[in-house]
């Protein structure tokens, strides 16, 4: 049996941040402008709700992006943000029913042990999807993973009567009538003052995921609960009609996530020997191999005989099996399958998506008179790493800061700093001052 070498993703360094002592400041005075700040609604999806290390839990959510801007706006006279909390020693529970993730020490099918993300218990707490809406609602964090844009104005997003897939259950929890209500009813029940909008991810994350073997991308045509335009514009008038003024957020290149960039396309490292065994067993379709890195063999229908080599513009998934590729010879003698990779058509069809619902966010920004804030420009600023307050932050997987341990959602840290984009612009459009946070009070991925 061929010994095929494969670099492990998972090896953690340990990275200590040296934080100089700073003497202790008074609250910072914060100015709140044109600004209404009495009634903060959130609406969004995972990244809202404060979902991370592929959960939702009670930690996650005390840091979500939107948790924080509450608490900036409070020092300008901003009122209550009520979320609709998973409890304190809960599991959590994603999106697959899994717990949430944590590092800990695992061991190889090469017997190598290293620090892995595993989930921190056999199962999600499935406990938490009752409705808690009549004892702890109404809920300022709107914020529901899953969500696309298209599921804003939908009634009945939350009702277990759709059957599963049809409905979230997610919202279903937190909804103020499982049955009837949408996120923007329960949204402009609330008569906000001030809100942000950050949607748009899932319309072609869960996808791209699923490496475009699942969900469909949503067209920017359609009406409202269809096409992504229509939806947005549905939102913003609800959203709006009371006067509230507020700030959109658009959708991040999600390619340049962890979770599609971690599994590097040329990691079939081999010897001579394993180089020159393989290059014999696909002699037939003209491909060969070399000692050193190799480019990972996938399935691709297209292809002659429907394998091909990856190219160094595609993307293997954070969520290939590890030891298949280390030890039962997935990308070598076996191609990766192909919900493991995502294609150059497939990425063309998501960068195409993403670039129209960003032109659309930036328009009805203007239209609506409300601030913007481009996340997609600042996520990719951070890819080749960006220093903070002495904090140095990058997209890279683990040791990067900024994403969990799913690869897709953000740290404390990085909730922290896509608050600051947030206060920046909200700043520059209404004339407030509100103070940025500092984000040396947040932290990365938590290692043991």
């Amino acid at each position: 049996m061929k010994k095929i070498f494969f670099r492990t993703l998972y090896i953690a360094v340990a990275i200590s941040i040296a934080v100089a002592c700073k003497p202790k400041l008074e609250t910072p005075s914060a100015d709140k402008g044109s600004l209404d700040l009495t009634t903060y609604v959130a609406v969004g999806n995972s990244i809202t709700s404060g979902y991370a290390d592929n959960a939702l839990y009670n930690a996650g959510q005390k840091v979500s992006f939107a948790k924080l801007l509450s608490e900036q706006f409070q020092l300008a006279g901003g009122g209550a943000f009520n979320v609709p909390y998973v409890g304190v020693n809960s599991v959590g529970i994603g999106s697959t029913r899994g717990a949430r993730l944590g590092l800990t020490y695992v061991t190889d099918c090469k017997g190598v042990t290293s620090l892995s993300p595993k989930p921190i218990a056999a199962s999600g707490d499935a406990t938490i999807f009752v409705p808690i809406y009549a004892a702890d609602g109404p809920f300022h964090n709107i914020g529901v993973p899953g969500a696309k844009a298209i599921h804003v104005v939908v009634p009945g997003y939350g009702n277990p009567a759709n059957g599963a897939g049809n409905y979230n259950p997610f919202f279903y929890r937190m909804a103020s009538a499982p049955i009837t209500a949408s996120m923007l009813s329960d949204a402009v029940a609330l008569n906000p003052t001030f809100f942000t909008l950050f949607i748009g991810n899932n319309d072609v994350l869960l996808y791209a995921l699923s490496g475009g073997a699942q969900d469909v991308i949503t067209p920017s045509a359609g009406s409202p609960g269809v096409g992504f335009d229509a939806s947005v514009d549905a939102t913003l008038a609800g959203l709006t009609a009371g006067g509230a003024k507020g700030i959109i957020g658009t959708v991040p290149d999600i390619t340049s996530l962890p979770y599609f960039t971690t599994v590097p396309y040329n990691g079939l490292v081999l010897d001579a020997t394993q180089a020159a065994g393989l290059t014999a067993a696909y002699s037939s379709f003209g491909i060969t191999f070399h000692e050193g890195a190799n480019a990972f063999m996938i399935q691709d229908a297209a292809a002659p005989g429907g394998i091909r080599q990856i190219t160094s513009s595609e993307h293997v998934l954070l969520s290939v099996p590890q030891d298949s590729l280390k030890c039962k010879g997935w990308g070598s003698t076996k191609p990766i399958t192909t919900q493991y990779v995502l294609t150059t058509a497939e990425i063309t069809s998501i960068n195409n998506a993403t670039t129209a619902y960003n032109v659309k966010l930036r328009s009805a920004a203007t239209v609506f008179d409300l601030a913007f804030v481009d996340v997609n420009a600042f996520l990719k600023s951070a890819i080749t790493g960006l220093t903070f307050d002495g904090i140095n932050v990058s997209t890279t997987f683990v040791s990067g800061g900024a994403f969990s341990l799913d690869g897709v959602h953000l740290t404390p840290l990085g909730n922290a700093l896509l608050a600051n984009q947030f206060i920046q612009s909200i700043n520059a459009k209404y004339g407030s001052t509100l103070p940025e946070l500092d984000v040396t009070k947040y932290h990365g991925v938590v290692f043991p």
